[in-house]
């Protein structure tokens, strides 16, 4: 007994144990929900932007379009249920070709016989009667086959290549979405990787106006170097505050892009790592690797089925049809007693539709179809000369780019190096304060530059890859 109580307690335990363990391990997740790597940015926002899930919403719609013109050609069976309640039975005219004096088909006694001359007399008056039956019912099932169909056969085709538009248009989506993140993603690592080397100054600088007031007490400087030294400092942490609502838009605007909607910041892993790039050669741009040439491709081959479609239109189209049904007709609502009759109708049949002349319509209809495509390849020739035009801006501003970034690289340690010796002079006595500002002005002016030589070597990077159509693979 008591075995089973100390059993009863460690599987109570375990279970304690394992339940916070998953707990925690929920916890956890979520405090790692706002957490992204680029490729992780990259991943949410092709399950959350809004323009890439209706681009891939456009493929299903294509497909299921495909199949409701696949079920044009498949039986069509309708079925019908009438019932009618006269509250008056329609009245029919008859011509009246017998005299009054006949009844029920027997001439009466004496009567004159039948004067066609005298059918205008009143004695010959239409008899206006009653047919049917107070209440009527029938059911009618019918059924129909296309059997033959240009228009199908070249629509069925079309649907297959609007498939293959709307794939395109998925990468083409894939292409702008992976850009548009990726420079949103480069946007806030750069401006907090400049918010670091102005904390780092910043830093230096109120330490060098520490010292400067304590000097200032003694009497070995001047009020003016203070002075100085404190409009740098301010204009450094006015500077500070400008990047960091800087780096809070640029998040804003990576949530944006990626279709985030949460409130909370988030937390990018990756680092801004510079590495050596090599300038590109504009020749390897090949126009039919871009998703938009793709697209006119398949615009054109849809031009093409338009044409065979028009010129198809002078075949006949051929249906097969038949229907069955019964109808009831009774003078009470008691249609299914069995004593009463049902009346079957029945028949089957086609339609063979043929046009014979349309005025020539369809003639000019096709002309017109005809120069849709030529417009179609000078579209075509047009797309292919801004592509190669595209590329090769592309390719040159990523090589200025890249020199820029290198002069701008040693720019910056030139005026790091300038600072640095420009205060180690000013405290030993041999510098002036003024130096000192003039080098730390020149510092925030190449870090500046740098940062913003990385930022456009990364975005001209990205605009060179989708150029040439190697971003997304």
């Amino acid at each position: 007994m008591n075995n089973n109580k100390h059993m009863i307690k460690l599987t109570s335990k375990t279970l304690l144990v394992a339940f916070s363990i998953m707990l925690f391990n929920v916890k956890a997740q979520d405090a790692n929900s706002n957490t992204f790597s680029l490729q992780q940015a990259i991943d949410y926002a092709y399950k959350n932007s809004p323009n890439y899930l209706n681009a891939q919403n456009d493929v299903l719609m294509a497909k299921y379009k495909r199949k409701e013109v696949l079920g044009i050609a498949m039986p069509q069976l309708n079925a019908n249920v009438d019932f009618k309640d006269f509250e008056r039975i329609p009245t029919s005219v008859l011509p009246n070709f017998v005299s009054p004096a006949v009844y029920g088909g027997l001439v009466a006694a004496g009567a004159a016989p039948y004067d066609p001359a005298k059918l205008t007399s009143a004695a010959y008056d239409p008899i206006a009667a009653q047919f049917g039956t107070k209440y009527q019912l029938s059911g009618t099932a019918s059924a129909s086959l296309l059997v033959f169909s240009a228009d199908y056969l070249v629509g069925l085709k079309a649907t297959k290549e609007y498939i293959s538009l709307m794939n395109i248009n998925v990468s083409r989506s894939k292409s702008d979405l992976v850009s548009q993140v990726s420079k949103a993603y480069y946007s806030v690592l750069v401006n907090k990787e400049r918010i670091k080397l102005l904390e780092a100054n910043i830093v230096k600088l109120e330490k060098l106006l520490n010292d400067t007031k304590a000097f200032n007490k003694q009497g070995f400087v001047e009020q003016i170097d203070v002075d100085r030294l404190e409009v740098a400092y301010n204009n450094l942490t006015t500077e500070k505050e400008k990047i960091e609502r800087l780096i809070s838009l640029s998040e804003n605007l990576l949530k944006f892009q990626m279709g985030h909607t949460g409130k909370e910041k988030l937390t990018l892993t990756d680092s801004l790592i510079v590495s050596e790039n090599t300038p590109v050669d504009a020749s390897k741009i090949t126009a039919t690797q871009r998703s938009e040439y793709q697209m006119l491709e398949v615009q054109q081959r849809l031009n093409t089925i338009n044409v065979k479609r028009l010129k198809f239109g002078y075949l006949p189209t051929l249906v097969a049809y038949g229907s069955l049904g019964y109808s009831g007709q009774r003078s009470d609502t008691k249609f299914f007693n069995k004593q009463n009759n049902w009346y079957p109708t029945a028949l089957i049949g086609g339609t063979l539709s043929l046009n014979l002349f349309d005025g020539l319509q369809r003639h000019y209809k096709i002309q017109q179809a005809k120069l849709d495509f030529k417009k179609g390849e000078n579209n075509l020739k047009n797309l292919q000369l801004a592509i190669e035009l595209e590329g090769a801006s592309a390719a040159v501003n990523y090589n200025n780019a890249v020199s820029s970034l290198q002069v701008q690289k040693r720019n910056l340690d030139l005026a790091k190096n300038i600072y640095d010796v420009s205060q180690k002079k000013y405290q030993q006595g041999v510098g002036s304060n003024l130096e000192v500002i003039n080098a730390q002005a020149s510092l925030k002016e190449s870090e500046t530059n740098y940062f913003n030589a990385i930022y456009d070597m990364l975005v001209y990077k990205i605009d060179y890859q989708k150029a040439i159509g190697t971003l997304v693979k």
